[in-house]
């Protein structure tokens, strides 16, 4: 059951003896495509949602039609997007807190990865508590708490977590969107294994972010392929 927590740290620490490192020990220069694709990241990051632009309005229908495709949405503020786990009618008001990047998140994750996207969204495996955490709110959480871990509101990252990721980000231009479906599955198994309620998700939150730096915080780490978790993503 995924909410074993044996089967928890068993999968996150079955690394074997791949080791961890300090960032003392790496010296680290940009190249010029990581510059590149660091840049375009830190862009994407300082766009706000705005409710008015058409571009935004139809990045939120097509989540909705990704993640609800046999049902019509009658509005961009209805009601139907509590069904989701927005707070309110109106998405834009959650997306304040991180900007239209979390809504990018989503979206990637609902395309790319339906079949797990919808898996936590409607809550389908594991023994689930009576007061579930919201899907859509969490998703941003998730999107700002990686933003924090990466350093990606700083001049370049300092830490071992942010210097893998763009070891990372080299080889694949979209590394923070799938590194966000990676948090999200972890999150949702640490929530199980946790047999957590709404109350407790920032300690939840707290947790994977531990993981999440352990896991980035490998010697090996080159590919996105490489984390351990990312097996959860084709579970």
């Amino acid at each position: 059951m995924v909410g074993n927590r044996t089967w928890f740290g068993g999968l996150f620490n079955g690394s074997g003896k791949r080791r961890q490192v300090s960032a003392e020990k790496i010296v680290f220069d940009l190249t010029p495509l990581q510059e590149q694709r660091l840049q375009k990241l830190k862009e994407r990051l300082n766009v706000p949602y705005d409710e008015t632009r058409p571009d935004h309005q139809e990045s939120l229908r097509d989540l909705w039609n990704a993640s609800f495709p046999d049902t019509e949405l009658t509005g961009l503020v209805s009601a139907q997007w509590k069904d989701m786990g927005w707070q309110g009618v109106n998405p834009a008001t959650d997306f304040r807190g991180c900007g239209f990047v979390s809504l990018e998140n989503l979206l990637f994750f609902a395309r790319t990865y339906p079949a797990p996207f919808k898996r936590l969204m409607l809550k389908q495996q594991g023994m689930r508590a009576a007061w579930e955490y919201p899907f859509a709110v969490a998703g941003v959480n998730i999107s700002y708490m990686l933003i924090q871990l990466l350093e990606l509101n700083s001049g370049r990252p300092k830490s071992l977590p942010g210097i893998n990721f763009i070891k990372v980000l080299t080889e694949h231009e979209d590394a923070f969107d799938v590194l966000y479906c990676i948090a999200f599955e972890m999150m949702d198994a640490q929530w199980l294994a946790m047999r957590a309620s709404y109350m407790q998700f920032k300690e939840v939150l707290e947790a994977t972010k531990q993981q999440l730096e352990r896991e980035l915080s490998l010697e090996d780490l080159n590919d996105i392929h490489d984390l351990p978790a990312y097996n959860l993503l084709h579970k």
